[in-house]
């Protein structure tokens, strides 16, 4: 008979991946809710902690959700179900769900990171660290965004059909480009505007992120290429990289990606 596997064999076994050490200062990445004793009958993987993946993992038997975002940031000081992250946490905690979140520490690592998953997902090459961590104790490469190249130069065109084809984009907003050809590529899911002049520094052709503001597509000047393809988009794959890293650790309960498409952002 196989031994259970606690919620605390989960969390240990995620945070030797992503050490919680390695999350941004204003992040709150970690246990949410849950008694780190309990048995874990299954696990739901998300991009998001929102009400209808809580209602996906009791359908599911799933007891603990695994996201990449967290649901809480701030504290919060009541409990009235008014506003949708009150929602949430009554919803997890009266159906015993245990809420986990994997943020900006698996953002600062290269393998099995979420950045190091878009960088293969455009099939680059050469995968390295964008910004590397000054004060990183670790062993292993941290830091946040990569750097890869592309196996041989392509046009813009070219550039922006692989970017919606491999990463699920409805649509790229970009900087302007003329007929330079693209290979070096650095690459930050989420927001990663402040990485841009690490991107210059590196000499990237162009720089894949999310989240630019007006204003701060004019600092590429025609520089470097600026394609934002939507904090979704750029992020929804580290839902299967959870599944996959927690199926192949544990045999003896089952683990789920979402279908909830999380997105709050849409396109017509």
């Amino acid at each position: 008979m196989s031994v259970p596997v606690t919620l605390s064999d989960l969390t240990r076994y995620l945070e030797s991946i992503a050490p919680l050490h390695l999350q941004e200062s204003y992040d709150n990445a970690g246990l949410l809710t849950g008694n780190p004793a309990m048995v874990v009958t299954g696990v739901m993987t998300a991009l998001d902690m929102l009400e209808p993946v809580i209602d996906e993992a009791i359908e599911k038997g799933c007891n603990v959700v695994v996201a990449h975002h967290p649901i809480i940031f701030k504290g919060l000081k009541r409990l009235t179900g008014e506003h949708y992250v009150e929602r949430v946490v009554i919803k997890a905690i009266r159906a015993g769900i245990a809420l986990y979140a994997i943020h900006t520490n698996l953002d600062s690592i290269l393998d099995h990171g979420v950045n190091e998953r878009i960088g293969q997902r455009l099939g680059l090459t050469n995968l390295r660290i964008l910004d590397p961590r000054p004060d990183a104790e670790d062993s292993r490469p941290v830091g946040i965004g990569v750097l890869g190249e592309l196996p041989e130069p392509i046009s813009f065109e070219a550039f922006i059909r692989l970017l919606k084809s491999r990463m699920g984009c409805a649509m790229v907003r970009h900087t302007r480009w003329d007929e330079r050809l693209i290979q070096k590529v650095a690459v930050c899911g989420g927001s990663g505007s402040f990485l841009l002049p690490r991107a210059l520094a590196m000499q990237a052709d162009a720089f894949v992120t999310a989240d630019y503001k007006y204003h701060e597509f004019f600092e590429a000047d025609d520089r470097i290429l600026i394609a934002d393809i939507g904090h979704y988009e750029s992020e929804q794959f580290t839902i299967n990289l959870l599944d996959e890293l927690i199926r192949n650790k544990f045999s003896n309960f089952a683990s789920h990606s979402t279908t909830v498409i999380t997105n709050p952002v849409k396109y017509s």
